[in-house]
C-alpha cells in the first residue's frame, strides 16, 4: 500500500488483526503458539553490535536512533500483524516493515537493550507491553489500533512522555476517529467477528473524548530544534475517521538538523529510509495536517 493509497483508504497504520475471545486466560505454555517471530537473525545483529559498542550506556533517545539505523534498507511491508481472521498473534517481521511497526520495533529493542536482556522473548514481552492497551494482550480489540490511542496508552505506562503540548505553536486536535467501526466491512476480522465492533466504538469514543494538541504543519521548523533522536513522530491528517495517517522517528545528524526516518510506502523506496530535514519533508499530501512527538522514557 503506497502513502497516496493509504489516504484514500479506509485504513489508518495502526489498523491491523481482529480475534474473537481472550488469550489472556491461557497458560504460557499455550500462548506459545500465539507467538510469531522472523529475523530473529536481524535482532541477534543488533544486539550483538549493541554490547560490542556498550549502547546501554547511551540514552534510550539515542539508543532507538542507533537500531533504526541498522534497519535502514528493511523492505517496507504492510499487513504484517495479520496472520490470522480469528485468532490475535503477538508477531515480530524483523524482515519487513510498515511505519507504525518500524517505530515500535526500534524503540521495544531499545528497551530490551537499556535493561540488559538479549533473547527473543525479551522483545517479545516489550512487543505485548507497548502494543496492547495497559500492556495486556487479549483478543483484537486489546491492541492500540489508532496512534493517538498508542500514544495516550504508552504516555500512561511510563513507556513515552507525549511531548507536543509543550512544543512552541501546538494547538487543540480536533480530528475524530471512527473509521474502524464506521466501515467494518472494509476489514476482514471485523466483517468476520461483528459482535467486536462494538467494542471498537467504545475505545473510538474513548479517543474522541481527550483533549490531544497537534503542532500544525506551518509552525514545525519552529519546534524542531527541540526535537531529539528517537522522538516518535505521528503526522496527523484530515482524512475522515482517521487521526494520524504515518509515522517515524527523528533522526539527529551531526549538524543539528533533525530528519524524519520511516518505513517509506513511497513507489520510489519501499523501505525504511532516512528522510530529508523534517520540518521540510511531509508535504507529500495535502491531507497531512501537522505533528504530534512522544519523547521516549528511560526504562524502570
Amino acid at each position: 500500500m503506497t502513502r497516496r493509497t493509504f489516504l484514500q483508504s479506509i485504513g489508518s497504520a495502526g489498523i491491523g488483526l481482529l480475534v474473537p475471545g481472550s488469550l489472556a486466560l491461557l497458560p504460557s505454555a499455550a500462548q506459545e503458539q500465539f507467538k510469531r517471530f522472523d529475523g530473529q537473525d536481524v535482532f541477534a545483529h543488533i544486539m550483538g553490535k549493541a554490547s560490542a559498542e556498550n549502547w546501554i550506556r547511551l540514552p534510550i533517545g539515542e539508543v532507538i536512533g542507533k537500531v533504526a539505523l541498522e534497519l535502514r534498507g528493511t523492505p517496507y511491508v504492510g499487513f504484517t500483524l495479520e496472520l490470522s481472521k480469528d485468532v490475535e498473534y503477538c508477531t515480530i517481521n524483523l524482515k519487513g516493515l510498515d511505519c507504525v511497526t518500524f517505530f515500535e520495533d526500534s524503540l521495544d529493542i531499545a528497551r530490551v537493550i537499556k535493561k540488559g536482556l538479549s533473547a527473543p522473548e525479551d522483545l517479545l514481552a516489550e512487543v505485548r507491553t507497548t502494543r496492547y492497551r495497559g500492556g495486556n494482550m487479549g483478543d483484537f480489540t486489546t491492541r492500540l489500533h489508532y496512534t493517538t490511542d498508542w500514544f495516550h496508552d504508552n504516555q500512561m505506562k511510563g513507556v513515552v512522555k507525549v511531548l507536543t503540548p509543550s512544543l512552541p505553536g501546538a494547538e487543540p486536535f480536533t480530528q475524530k476517529v471512527g473509521i474502524m467501526s464506521e466501515h467494518p466491512e472494509n476489514y476482514r476480522q471485523l466483517a468476520s467477528h461483528p459482535d467486536l465492533v462494538q467494542d471498537i466504538k467504545l475505545t473510538e469514543d474513548a479517543i474522541n473524548a481527550r483533549s490531544m494538541k497537534y503542532v500544525p504543519m506551518e509552525k514545525l521548523e519552529a519546534a524542531e530544534p527541540l526535537l531529539k533522536t528517537g522522538d516518535i513522530v505521528g503526522v496527523t491528517t484530515s482524512q475522515t475517521g482517521i487521526d494520524i495517517a504515518h509515522t517515524g522517528l527523528c533522526i539527529k545528524d551531526e549538524d543539528g538538523i533533525v530528519h524524519f526516518m520511516d518505513a517509506s510506502s513511497a513507489r520510489s523506496r519501499m523501505k525504511v529510509t532516512v528522510e530529508p530535514q523534517i520540518s521540510k519533508c511531509l508535504n507529500w499530501s495535502s491531507k497531512l495536517t501537522g505533528v504530534m512527538i512522544a519523547r521516549p522514557l528511560e526504562v524502570r
